[in-house]
C-alpha cells in the first residue's frame, strides 16, 4: 500500500485477547509502513517496544461530582474526533463493540458536520464477549446492533462468531471473518540450551510441563486445570505453569492444596512476554467453556506446544483433533488427562504433534498470512467511502 495508511485503533489496553490481537496488530501494521496511533484510556499492554510509526493518544475522563461514572465512551468519541483531525486519519479501527464502536460512530458523526466536511470511516471487530456475553444483554443489544450497522465494515475472529452475531443480532451489515494471527518468529519453540536451563528451573527432575495461559475467569474453567493436572501426576512426574490473574486463582489454588499437588503448581502471575514461558512447555490446557478463537491455543501451536481444550465454540477452526492438538467436550476432565498422560508418555509422538501444531499455525494464522487480510479490508473500506 505506496506510502502507507494512518490508522486510529481503539481497544481495552489489559489482558484481555482482544486488547492483545489489536495492538499486535498495530505493531505489525507499523512494521509495514502504516501510521498507526493508539487511542485508550490506558496504554495497551504490549505496546511495550518502541516503534517508530507507533503513537499513543490518552482518553482523560473528567470525574465531576455529577456523574456516578464518568462518560468514558464520550470522551473516547471526543478524542477519537481529535486525533483524526490532528492526525488526518484515514480509519478508526475499533476492537470490542462496546462501547468502542459507538464512539467511533460518533467521531465520525462529529468530523462529518464539522467546518472539513470530513469522511472518517470506521471498522469494527468482533472478539466473543461483546457479542456472546455484553450484547446480548437486553440493555445493551439496540445499541451494539445498531453500531454494527452503522460500522462502514466489520469483521470476526472465527466463523462461529460471525454465525453467531448474524443469528442472535439480526445483523444484515456483511461480517468479514479475518482470523486471530500469531508472529511466528516471536512464537517459537524455546533454543536448545535455553531450553533445557529455562526447563530445569521449573521442572528440575526432568518433569513434564503443562502450562495454562488466561485471565482467570468463569468462563476459563481453572478449576478444571487443577483437576486434569492432578490425574495427569499420577501418571506421570509433571510441573503445571498457570501465567495470567483474576478471580479464578484463588479457588484454583485452594484445589491444588487440598489435593496435596500445590508444590508442583506454579501460579507465575501475569507475563507480558507470553511467548518468553509458553515455549518451554509440553502441553497447554484451555477447557473453556466458551473460545470465539482460541488465541491461548493458537500461541501454543506455533509453540510446538501441543493444545487440548474443549470443542466449543471457534476452537475446532484453528485445532484439528488428534494432528494439532485434541478436543473435548466442556467438563470432561477425564478425557482431556488421558489426551495429555498418553501424548506426554510418548517422546516421539509428543514432539511430531509440536512439529505438525507448528506447520498448522505457518500455513494459516501466520502474520504474514492475515495482516495483508486487514490491509486488503481497509483497502476495500476506503474504496466504498470515497
Amino acid at each position: 500500500m505506496p506510502g502507507g495508511l494512518k490508522i486510529g485503533i481503539t481497544c481495552y489496553p489489559t489482558y484481555g485477547g482482544s486488547g492483545v490481537v489489536a495492538t499486535e496488530l498495530g505493531l505489525e501494521l507499523a512494521q509495514r509502513g502504516h501510521q498507526v496511533h493508539f487511542i485508550s484510556y490506558a496504554q495497551p499492554i504490549r505496546l511495550d517496544r518502541p516503534a517508530a510509526n507507533i503513537h499513543y493518544h490518552e482518553v482523560e475522563v473528567s470525574r465531576y461530582p455529577l456523574f456516578d461514572y464518568p462518560p468514558y465512551d464520550l470522551a473516547l468519541a471526543t478524542r477519537m474526533a481529535e486525533v483524526s483531525e490532528l492526525y488526518e486519519l484515514d480509519l478508526l479501527h475499533v476492537h470490542y463493540a462496546i462501547p468502542h464502536s459507538v464512539s467511533a460512530m460518533l467521531a465520525r458523526q462529529m468530523l462529518a458536520a464539522g467546518p472539513k466536511k470530513r469522511k472518517l470511516p470506521f471498522v469494527t471487530t468482533l472478539h466473543g464477549t461483546d457479542i456472546t456475553l455484553v450484547g446480548l444483554d437486553r440493555s445493551y443489544l439496540p445499541i451494539t446492533r445498531y453500531s454494527i450497522e452503522q460500522s462502514d465494515g466489520v469483521t470476526a475472529i472465527s466463523e462461529y462468531l460471525r454465525e453467531r452475531t448474524v443469528r442472535e443480532f439480526e445483523v444484515k451489515n456483511p461480517i468479514q471473518v479475518i482470523y486471530n494471527f500469531v508472529n511466528c518468529d516471536v512464537y517459537c519453540r524455546a533454543k536448545v540450551g535455553d531450553f533445557e536451563k529455562q526447563r530445569a528451573e521449573y521442572a528440575p527432575n526432568g518433569e513434564r510441563i503443562l502450562m495454562h495461559v488466561s485471565n482467570f475467569r468463569p468462563v476459563k474453567r481453572v478449576p478444571d486445570v487443577i483437576e486434569i493436572f492432578d490425574r495427569v501426576r499420577k501418571k506421570i512426574p509433571a510441573k503445571l505453569l498457570l501465567l495470567g490473574d483474576g478471580p479464578e486463582r484463588s479457588p484454583a489454588e485452594w484445589l491444588a492444596v487440598q489435593k496435596g499437588i500445590h508444590d508442583d503448581v506454579i501460579f507465575l502471575g501475569k507475563r507480558e512476554q507470553v511467548y518468553e514461558t509458553l515455549g518451554i512447555a509440553d502441553v497447554l490446557l484451555l477447557p473453556s467453556e466458551l473460545e470465539s478463537f482460541g488465541l491461548a491455543a493458537l500461541e501454543a501451536m506455533a509453540s510446538e506446544v501441543v493444545p487440548i481444550a474443549t470443542r466449543v465454540g471457534g476452537v475446532p477452526e484453528v485445532i484439528e483433533h488428534g494432528k494439532s492438538g485434541f478436543l473435548a467436550d466442556v467438563g470432561d476432565v477425564d478425557a482431556m488427562a488421558n489426551y495429555a498422560i498418553d501424548i506426554l508418555k510418548d517422546e516421539s509422538a509428543l514432539r511430531q504433534m509440536g512439529k505438525d501444531c507448528r506447520e498448522s499455525a505457518r500455513a494459516r494464522f501466520c502474520t504474514t498470512k492475515i495482516i495483508p487480510q486487514y490491509e486488503d479490508f481497509y483497502r476495500l473500506i476506503l474504496e466504498r467511502s470515497s
